[in-house]
């Protein structure tokens, strides 16, 4: 040992005597900064937006920051594009992949190579079918069961339903779909009398809502997977009032129409898929790499409110655009995560750590 290191050895002994023991860059920081790369094969709505945002701003903050080298691509809902990303990042032989598919099927080829080669690979959203990705989702099927049932419970059993259905192709799509034609098979006396997509986006949503509705007889109920506060606009363009009980997302227009706006009010159950999916995956991948838990799916509950139990500024914000989905944060004693809006609106890092709770094992 030189001279200069013994006199740096001496020092931090001494402050360790003390009390003051030298402490590293971060308290976080790892021998190396994982690699974990965000595949997200759509960007065409708020939702995506938000996922990718909350990604972003975790980077940023602890213990992220100090741990993992994170980078983000955009497919534009286009299969072989993701798969291309995808092999790109398998080229830069990254720790971790976490994908938002474009089709439950399509990547599974790509993801299987990955798998191969040694990449932690965890498909959330809209999930892939292979084994080899690890899934982080909520009960999709489960998703649109419930608003099938409550919609069902409001109405009677009897009456005309419109279903709003996602992007066509998606795992998720497919399973909220399933959830809902489980429970309108147990009613005979409900008629599906219109199912048309929304694309999880209001404005997609109203604008198919207003090109249907002339040809639509009086509607009982609505079920809709996304863009839900676009629907009901559309209806009030076409005087189609009072609003029908509506079971739908998390947008914030959706949830300002539970409490009262734009002269209506209506009788709702409105259920997230939320965005912080990502932040699961994210920290499910960090803890596999760090060897401190198993591999495994994951399936979180998903939060929900309906006009009874909506509050400003915790489940709805006023201010807000109506587009914005209020289920990026989870609330609560048991939450799941708990993250500013500026994370979800700019990708902007909060202050302190971020803790993310992933189930026990």
């Amino acid at each position: 040992m030189n001279q200069d290191a013994t006199r740096r050895a001496v020092i931090a002994a001494m402050a360790a005597g003390a009390g003051l023991s030298a402490m590293p860059r971060s308290a976080f920081a790892a021998p190396k900064k994982f690699k974990i790369a965000l595949s997200n094969s759509y960007i065409g709505n708020e939702w995506r937006i938000e996922m990718v945002n909350l990604f972003k701003a975790a980077l940023e903050m602890e213990p992220y920051k100090s741990q993992v080298e994170g980078s983000y691509f955009n497919s534009g809902n286009n299969v072989s594009q993701e798969s291309q990303q995808i092999s790109g990042m398998i080229a830069e032989r990254v720790d971790a992949i976490l994908v938002d598919a474009a089709s439950p099927t399509g990547l599974n080829g790509i993801i299987q190579q990955a798998h191969a080669r040694g990449i932690l690979v965890i498909s959330f959203d809209n999930v892939v079918t292979t084994p080899a990705a690890i899934k982080v989702n909520t009960d999709q099927f489960k998703f649109g069961e419930t608003l099938a049932t409550w919609v069902a419970k409001k109405i009677g059993g009897q009456g005309n339903v419109i279903m709003v259905t996602g992007v066509a192709g998606t795992t998720v799509n497919e399973q909220r779909n399933k959830g809902a034609e489980s429970v309108w098979q147990k009613h005979p006396g409900i008629k599906i009398v219109n199912r048309y997509a929304g694309d999880w986006d209001s404005a997609t949503a109203e604008k198919n809502t207003a090109a249907i509705l002339p040809s639509l007889p009086k509607i009982d109920g609505i079920w809709c997977q996304g863009g839900t506060d676009g629907v009901l606009k559309a209806f009030i363009a076409a005087k189609r009032t009072p609003l029908p009980p509506t079971a739908g997302e998390a947008e914030n227009g959706f949830r300002k129409f539970m409490l009262g706006y734009m002269g209506q009010k209506v009788d709702g159950l409105s259920i997230g898929q939320p965005p912080y999916l990502v932040l699961v995956a994210l920290e499910l991948a960090r803890r596999i790499l760090n060897k401190t838990y198993p591999r495994r799916d994951i399936t979180i509950p998903f939060p929900f409110v309906t006009d009874a139990t909506v509050k400003a500024g915790q489940t709805v914000f006023p201010q807000m655009t109506d587009s914005f989905f209020t289920d990026f944060t989870d609330s609560g004693p048991n939450a799941v995560v708990k993250v500013g809006v500026n994370a979800a609106l700019h990708g902007t890092p909060g202050p302190g750590t971020l803790t993310v709770h992933l189930p026990k094992v």
